[in-house]
């Protein structure tokens, strides 16, 4: 094997490079937007169902099984195991179809989705519960996350620590 030579300033990074830098990015990204989520929007829904009589009971409930999918997806990125990668792809395959059919739902019948954050397609996260899991699903899926999380060939010990 032969020892990379340092970069010189005027070499560009090729595009295997690239997509392992933007892959990473990704997988940091998701690191931290996931719990973040998880606690605001959990935060949200305990304050909403306990303390919020004018609220209908729906619209806090699922902002409830957003925190737990948020949490439960947070668990998959932290550690890389084979059957938290499988947890992870559960978790926003069905985070994805819950975006999807409430987002449709609040525009068809308002007043029983009520506000949750999968409301109009996550409008008042900037949409960020639309794409994040559609994100997420992309990360999962990409040959050096499935070999990080021994899904695919063996687990590599640098792309799991780079990730």
């Amino acid at each position: 094997m032969e020892a990379q030579q340092p970069r010189s300033a005027k070499q560009r990074p090729t595009p295997a490079e690239i997509r392992r830098d933007l892959i990473s990015a990704i997988g940091y990204i998701l690191g931290v937007s996931y719990p973040v989520l998880a606690l605001s929007t959990g935060v949200r829904a305990i304050f909403q169902l306990f303390f919020r009589d004018d609220l209908p009971f729906l619209g806090p409930f699922l902002s409830a099984v957003a925190a737990t999918c948020y949490l439960v997806a947070t668990v998959g990125f932290l550690y890389r195991r084979r059957w938290t990668w499988y947890l992870s792809i559960s978790s926003l395959g069905f985070e994805t179809i819950m975006t999807l059919v409430v987002g449709t739902l609040s525009f068809v019948i308002p007043e029983v989705i009520g506000r949750t954050v999968w409301r109009h397609f996550g409008a008042d996260y900037g949409y960020f519960p639309l794409f994040q899991p559609l994100l997420g699903l992309i990360w999962l899926i990409w040959p050096e996350t499935l070999r990080a999380y021994g899904v695919r060939g063996t687990p590599a010990r640098n792309d799991a620590q780079r990730l």
